[in-house]
């Protein structure tokens, strides 16, 4: 067993690591008064344009695409360093580099199921960073852990399809650049078979009926530089039938294909934000003296920090392992490894970040640090592409059936 990169991968690494301490991090505080300043706080401040540029000059793009044709042609193995270091900065890095939800995903929908025409129309520029995407499939009025719930309609007229329905939680949707929505939705609601029923459909935002409604924010906050999460109504919406991604009834296994990858990429970025935390406490704990004595060499302290180094490297060990597996037998023979990371992953860094806000005392709850907002994130991340719970209740299933 060797766990030492490869050489590619150690390359890319140095190249990213160097990215984000000349580029990125000086970034951080610039593009939230660029986007301060602005009128449209949805708009993409300059500063994120400009570290598009850099990265593509640097071959910094696409890393999350194994697809050659498109993408870097990176395995899911050596990806996984790489997405480590984007989530350090979460708002800014992923879509420096065009490696940002919800676009990866949609990238790889349209690379795997999307025909030729709409690839070209829709695929091209997403790769070229050019516009933004958005998935539509949460919905307010069912549990959308249970994707098969789902209630909007998509019913066939002639040459057209018909979408109604009401959609929230849509990533990307309110940055103006988003210009494609990919909805799934019910084509066959009466269909003996339940994951039989759905389909997606690709919908311009400039299509009549299609109504952004309001942002939606997360424990508080807008998250600005993904594009924010939308409430997104579909009024009789009327789009060609040449729309369809795949087949009819194919939509809800294309999305089991599409959040596969996705939950992964969240964990990868998850151990970065943790590993940002621990960095923060420590220099903190160096910083600050309590009672007479550094916070460093409090005993509370050092636990915490060294609680988080042992759950760093078993959250990375799992994770590592779980791309591995992806990259040799595939998604579906990966199935238990992913739901575990989806699980674990989340939930560590939560506890971590926690304590790392503790430890800042009120700066840690301030926008002074980006400790608040990435708890914000990973906190979300526990609901993301399924709930805990949901994730549980299958592997627990999974392994009782050894036993039945």
């Amino acid at each position: 067993m060797d766990f030492a990169f490869d050489a590619r991968t150690e390359e890319l690494r140095h190249q990213l690591l160097t990215f984000m301490d000349q580029h990125v991090y000086p970034a951080e505080e610039v593009a939230a008064e660029q986007r301060e300043a602005q009128d449209d706080p949805w708009q993409t401040v300059p500063v994120v344009e400009e570290l598009k540029a850099e990265a593509r000059r640097k071959g910094l793009w696409n890393l999350f695409l194994p697809d050659r044709t498109y993408g870097a042609g990176l395995t899911n193995l050596q990806y996984a360093p790489l997405a480590e270091i984007l989530g350090r900065s979460p708002q800014l890095a992923p879509t420096a580099l065009n490696c940002a939800a919800p676009d990866t995903g949609n990238m790889e929908l349209l690379t795997e199921f999307g025909n030729p025409e709409q690839r070209r129309r829709w695929l091209e520029p997403l790769l070229n960073g050019e516009i933004r995407s958005a998935f539509a499939m949460t919905e307010p009025e069912v549990a959308s852990s249970d994707a098969t719930n789902i209630e909007t309609r998509i019913r066939r007229e002639g040459d057209e399809y018909v979408i109604s329905g009401r959609k929230w939680y849509i990533s990307g949707a309110m940055n103006p650049d988003c210009r494609i929505f990919i909805v799934m939705g019910k084509t066959d609601p009466d269909g003996e078979d339940i994951r039989r029923q759905q389909s997606m459909v690709l919908v311009p935002r400039d299509t009549p009926g299609l109504e952004v409604r309001r942002a939606m924010r997360v424990y508080g906050y807008e998250d600005h530089y993904h594009g924010g999460h939308a409430e997104v109504r579909f009024h009789d919406v009327r789009v060609p039938v040449g729309n369809l991604v795949g087949e009819e009834g194919g939509g809800f296994a294309i999305a089991q294909a599409r959040l596969g990858p996705g939950r992964i990429h969240h964990c990868m970025r998850l151990i970065g934000m943790a590993e940002r935390a621990v960095e923060l406490m420590c220099r903190r704990a160096h910083a600050r003296t309590a009672f007479g004595k550094p916070l460093a060499a409090q005993g509370v302290v050092q636990e915490w920090i060294a609680d988080a180094r042992v759950e760093i490297e078993q959250l990375r060990l799992l994770v590592l392992k779980t791309a591995w597996l992806m990259d040799t037998v595939g998604n579906r023979g990966a199935h238990t490894e992913i739901q575990s990371i989806k699980i674990a992953t989340p939930r560590a860094v939560v506890g971590i970040l926690d304590r790392a806000v503790q430890l800042h005392g009120a700066g840690g709850v301030s926008q002074d640090y980006p400790l608040a907002e990435l708890w914000a994130a990973a906190r979300t991340l526990q609901l993301a592409d399924g709930p805990d719970e949901v994730h549980q209740r299958s592997l627990a299933r999974r392994e009782l059936k050894k036993y039945a």
